[in-house]
């Protein structure tokens, strides 16, 4: 059996201060609110409870899918690389971009050059070039192929939409029938859901339309994704087959608040191509100091 994790949207805290320069971009409207809004919500420990509560469970990957960071400044991205070794070793955790890791023009690569190791695909350079298109890439872990896809791009003050291309709507189904033609179960990173109506218009995905061609041609078993802060489960078509695309609360979500209070997936794989078994089950948390509880518990796929 494979126990993969999911994660999204640390949003890691505090914000630090930032300098007049880093302000005078998209930044200010994000600081604003952060002050205003954002920081009420987040608990103080709830990323750290989040993560004690899943290594209890021992999982064998972590899948961490977007929104490290609140404004992308240079010195969110180095906290960020920090908390990464704190959260798992580089081989058994995985990351993808969010809209906030790309919040300015040049963020992007910033957060990627930096979380390197985490974002790294099998048959990538061990260090970072920055003319190498690294997204979607692909990790093989056991019997799970974990495909990563970037929709994280600098948006304008007040619009967090995401894109996905063409070309990596091509080669994320290129990287899904190879797996399959090896026998794994594909996993499907990406922040933004691929779902139409699953968010505002000014913060929706735009590529929708492609992500789906790319399931329905190269075949996938599961998607994760963030983005929302919500607890969520929508199905996409795959020939008859429906794909589960699940998303998760912040990992900083603190309870009481407007959102579901941060929590964690956890899904059980087993079996082998063509009769995979999957259990999810989703833990959140209910109060300071309190273990995380079992929220939903679900045969996802076979049973």
């Amino acid at each position: 059996m494979f126990k993969l994790a999911h994660i999204s949207d640390v949003h890691l805290g505090p914000l630090p201060n930032l300098t007049i320069r880093e302000l005078a971009s998209k930044r200010i409207t994000g600081y604003v609110n952060w002050h205003r809004n954002r920081r009420k919500h987040l608990f103080p420990n709830a990323l750290e409870m989040v993560l004690e509560g899943l290594r209890q469970h021992q999982p064998d990957h972590l899948a961490i899918t977007g929104d490290l960071v609140n404004l992308a400044s240079r010195l969110e991205i180095r906290l960020v690389a920090e908390w990464l070794q704190q959260a798992g070793a580089p081989l058994d955790t995985s990351v993808v971009p969010g809209n906030h890791d790309a919040y300015v023009p040049g963020a992007h690569d910033r957060s990627v050059h930096a979380w390197y190791d985490y974002i790294r695909g099998d048959d990538d350079p061990l260090i970072w070039q920055d003319d190498h298109k690294i997204f979607p890439y692909i990790r093989r872990r056991g019997p799970v192929a974990l495909i990563g896809c970037s929709t994280s791009i600098a948006t304008p003050p007040f619009s967090a939409q995401g894109y996905f291309s063409g070309r990596q709507a091509r080669e994320t189904a290129q990287l899904l029938k190879a797996a399959g033609e090896e026998g794994l179960f594909r996993v499907v990173m990406i922040h933004h859901p691929p779902i139409r109506g699953a968010t505002s218009q000014h913060k929706r995905l735009i590529g929708i339309r492609r992500f789906a061609a790319a399931i329905r041609t190269g075949g996938a078993e599961l998607v994760l994704h963030g983005h929302t802060h919500l607890n969520t489960l929508y199905w996409l078509d795959n020939h008859g087959k429906r794909v589960p695309v699940v998303g998760i609360a912040s990992a900083s979500q603190g309870p009481g608040g407007k959102k579901p209070a941060a929590g964690y997936n956890l899904f059980s794989i087993e079996g082998t191509a063509d009769n995979w078994q999957v259990e999810w089950e989703r833990y959140r948390i209910e109060s300071d100091n309190v273990p995380l509880a079992l929220d939903h518990r679900q045969i996802l796929i076979g049973g």
